[in-house]
């Protein structure tokens, strides 16, 4: 028989059936990484001119610093964690606009240090409100504590940079600046720490934490009640989220989980120290006490809580791997070291004694950020169960988050990845 009669005679055959596949989310377009690694320039940028005022408000003789001097606090809080908040919040929400709260913030920095304070204060402002917008649509997609925490915070921004561009001091609005850091710090270690077994009540005390924040926030930390209002807020949260937060157990493990710990850990405890010194070294009364507070929380919790989020944030925001060494523990004792003296000199009035605490900081944040830097390994591949829709919150899994060998699991009900390995049920957590 002839081939083209065998033909004819064979039924024709099927096509093999599609093999599944899994869909991986797209990798962000070139213009969109360029656009995240020119914010985190601006960033790093604001970070630099304020630590360079810093050090010249203690003392220190530098060139071309006294503009960065009166400008410290705006730059570091607006400036550095505006954008960097404001660009972890837009990457995790996946739409072009969201960019629009970072993208203000790095213009706001560049405006005040141009000399235009007040177009540079509007542009915080709007960089806010378009933070406060992008959380309140992520609050409404997935309505849970810690994002409703996220929404404080982003709220407490905004409030407190309208009255400081409406003519308030920066002392006046600390307590909303901080309060962002704060709350933001709180909703993320809330959203880490989903699996732990919460006791009946426990929101409920942790609620009233931030109603006493906003309280003392209100009253100001000039204040002697507002200063105390705030302090025992700061103490609520400090107890609340030690007795509630995963570091109670990973601080046992090792590697990068217990580095992330110790850096939890020492944080909360310098965030209780903030609120003991705001209640017996009330700014009103003592020539210290609000500084002491004040870089408490900035470098003794938020700084060291920025040391333990990198290895997590970092990856989603730069499509990058780092590696974790113990060499990052160095610049982590570093920072505290130099909270610990600028604390200490402050409750002493030791001049001398704040100002090296300055130059230490500095050394920490250069030897993390080195360190950071040099461990990257290699380009972040893109994987995941397949795409969301657009406007969908999701940090993408990283096995840097989980020990090795250990899958990074998904808590029901949430769509971000769960750090070092931890499982759990409606019952009890456990590490593995």
């Amino acid at each position: 028989m002839s081939g083209a009669s065998a033909s004819a005679a064979s039924p024709p055959e099927r096509p093999a059936a599609p093999a599944p596949r899994v869909a991986a989310p797209p990798a962000p377009a070139p213009a969109r990484m360029l656009l995240r690694a020119g914010l985190l320039a601006f960033a790093v940028a604001a970070m630099a001119c304020g630590l360079w005022g810093g050090l010249y408000r203690l003392g220190f003789d530098l060139p071309h610093a006294a503009t960065a001097a009166e400008l410290h606090g705006a730059l570091l809080i607006c400036g550095l964690f505006g954008t960097v908040i404001g660009l972890e919040r837009a990457v995790a929400f996946g739409t072009d606009w969201a960019f629009a709260a970072p993208a203000l913030a790095a213009l706001g920095s560049v405006l005040l240090l141009a000399g235009a304070p007040v177009a540079g204060a509007g542009a915080y402002a709007l960089a806010a409100a378009a933070l406060c917008t992008v959380t309140l649509v992520i609050t409404t997609r997935q309505r849970t504590l810690f994002n409703a925490t996220l929404l404080a915070g982003a709220l407490s921004w905004l409030i407190g940079t309208l009255l400081w561009m409406n003519g308030a001091s920066v002392p006046e609005v600390a307590g909303w600046w901080l309060g962002f850091l704060i709350l933001t710090i709180a909703g993320e270690r809330l959203e880490l720490g989903r699996l732990m077994a919460k006791r009946r009540g426990s929101e409920a005390l942790f609620l009233v934490g931030v109603i006493l924040l906003a309280a003392g926030a209100v009253l100001t930390l000039t204040g002697l009640a507002g200063a105390s209002v705030y302090g025992v807020a700061l103490l609520v949260l400090a107890a609340w989220l030690v007795r509630h937060d995963v570091v109670r157990h990973t601080i046992h493990q090792t590697g990068q989980t217990r580095f992330m710990a110790a850096c939890m850990a020492a944080g909360y405890l310098w965030l209780a120290v903030a609120g003991v010194l705001l209640i017996v070294m009330p700014p009103a009364t003592s020539a210290f006490g609000y500084d002491a507070a004040l870089h408490a929380v900035l470098i003794g919790f938020v700084l060291s809580m920025v040391f333990g989020h990198a290895l997590i944030i970092l990856p989603a925001v730069a499509r990058v791997r780092i590696a974790y060494r113990p060499w990052l523990h160095a610049p982590l004792a570093v920072l505290h070291l130099a909270v610990a003296l600028r604390v200490g000199g402050d409750v002493v009035a030791d001049d001398l004694t704040r100002a090296w605490s300055g130059p230490l900081t500095l050394a920490a944040l250069v030897g993390f950020v080195g360190l950071i830097v040099s461990g990257i390994v290699r380009r972040r591949p893109a994987v995941g169960p397949g795409p969301l829709a657009r406007g969908t919150v999701r940090r993408e899994p990283d096995a840097s988050d989980a020990p090795r060998g250990a899958p990074v699991p998904e808590a029901a009900g949430s769509i971000r990845p769960h750090p070092a390995g931890w499982r759990g049920t409606g019952a009890r957590s456990l590490p593995r």
